[in-house]
């Protein structure tokens, strides 16, 4: 599913407050908690996610993505975040703030 809304590295997302962003033990995995059920993240994902405080743009959110993770490729780091926070967004994870 192709995203119609092309995430911007200007904006800035929060999570869905009908979302809880946590660590589960029992799962060993960050996930999204949500009333019909749970959200495994994989550690990407959880990444990502973690950023979506509302404080930071996508642009600040990769730049602290390619520090964290010690890559240097920061064009290819973007492009998978973007595509990420679509998807994201389309299903509802994330909103973004105005």
């Amino acid at each position: 599913m192709e995203s119609t809304n092309q995430v911007l590295l200007q904006e800035r997302y929060i999570i869905n407050p009908v979302f809880l962003f946590r660590w589960e033990e029992s799962q060993d995995a960050h996930v999204l908690l949500y009333p019909e059920g749970v959200v495994k993240l994989n550690q990407t994902a959880a990444a990502i996610l973690k950023h979506c405080t509302g404080e930071l743009t996508v642009d600040q959110s990769v730049d602290r993505l390619v520090a964290e993770f010690g890559q240097s490729d920061r064009e290819v780091i973007t492009q998978s975040v973007v595509k990420f926070l679509e998807a994201s967004r389309d299903k509802g994870w994330i909103r973004i703030i105005d």
